[in-house]
């Protein structure tokens, strides 16, 4: 599967202050990429500076294999963002903000861009100052939306929409993917990550620590394991590893171990009682900001 978006060594520096460093990541073109992190991990630092919306410290950006800087017009026209802060013109209503946008392309849009307002139940006539932060992000989704780009990056793109609008947005996406849109989804919501996306990058104070599919990294061998058994002194000395409790002959005790390797040990003991819980995605990513 061919790239549509490579980030290279991408570095942002604010004065003495990191933003974000050595960012290397790839996005396959028709993929879902999740970007998780918790708020000021560098998320939207490094979607505004793989943009050009900041200027970065060092690093290059390649979109279809060409370099992409801030004068790439034709570059620009295969993308859609969607920004966690929606910034738009507050005396122009609706309709004419969508007006003005769709004069930026020479394709006709404006059969998509009236699909996606009927579908997010967007009211043309409101002024945009007046629009509540929900309605807001509606309008802002079908910006970035209505010129169907092969690219989409989206900063946090669900916070402000109730949950009705949040299940058609995720079913938008779908669709998308489908059509073979590629995807950057940026969020600090875990349970997103599940739902859409086929890798993940997990960022940590600015440096990406890890890339992985999503379904890897659900089948990561972390658990929670609780046994009962006489033996639990014997056990921990033969399982070295750290013991979260240990009380009435029952020791509890976070697990990286290969399942397999874990029972082949415990076999080697009377066991009571055994229960082993797999980690969520939230317990995971903690286990890397840990």
């Amino acid at each position: 599967m061919s790239k549509i978006l490579e980030v290279r060594n991408l570095t942002k520096y604010y004065g003495s202050v990191l933003g974000i460093e050595n960012v290397t990541l790839d996005l396959k073109k028709g993929e879902v990429f999740g970007f998780i992190g918790p708020n000021g991990a560098g998320k939207s630092t490094t979607i505004r500076s793989i943009l050009n919306l900041i200027n970065k410290t060092s690093g290059e950006v390649l979109i279809n294999g060409k370099k992409f800087d801030r004068d790439n017009i034709d570059l620009k026209k295969i993308i859609g963002y969607l920004p966690s802060e929606i910034n738009l013109y507050g005396d122009l209503t609706v309709k004419e903000m969508l007006d003005f946008h769709e004069e930026f392309y020479s394709n006709n849009i404006n059969k998509r861009r009236k699909e996606l307002v009927k579908r997010l139940n967007i009211d043309e006539r409101k002024k945009v100052e007046d629009l509540s932060l929900g309605n807001l992000k509606k309008l802002a989704i079908v910006l970035a939306f209505m010129h169907e780009p092969k690219l989409l990056i989206l900063d946090e793109p669900t916070s402000g929409l109730d949950p009705i609008i949040q299940q058609e947005f995720y079913k938008l996406l779908n669709e998308e993917k489908k059509k073979g849109t590629t995807i950057f989804y940026s969020t600090h919501i875990l349970s997103e990550i599940s739902k859409i996306c086929d890798r993940v990058g997990i960022i940590k104070e600015g440096k990406l620590l890890k890339i992985e599919p999503v379904k890897e990294l659900m089948n990561k061998s972390l658990s929670y394991v609780t046994v009962t058994s006489k033996d639990c002194d014997k056990i921990i000395e033969e399982l070295n590893t750290e013991i979260s409790s240990y009380d009435d002959n029952t020791i509890k005790f976070n697990n990286i171990k290969d399942p397999n390797n874990l029972i082949k040990i415990l076999a080697k003991f009377n066991i009571d009682k055994l229960y082993i819980e797999q980690a969520s995605l939230e317990d995971i990513f903690l286990h890397y900001y840990e």
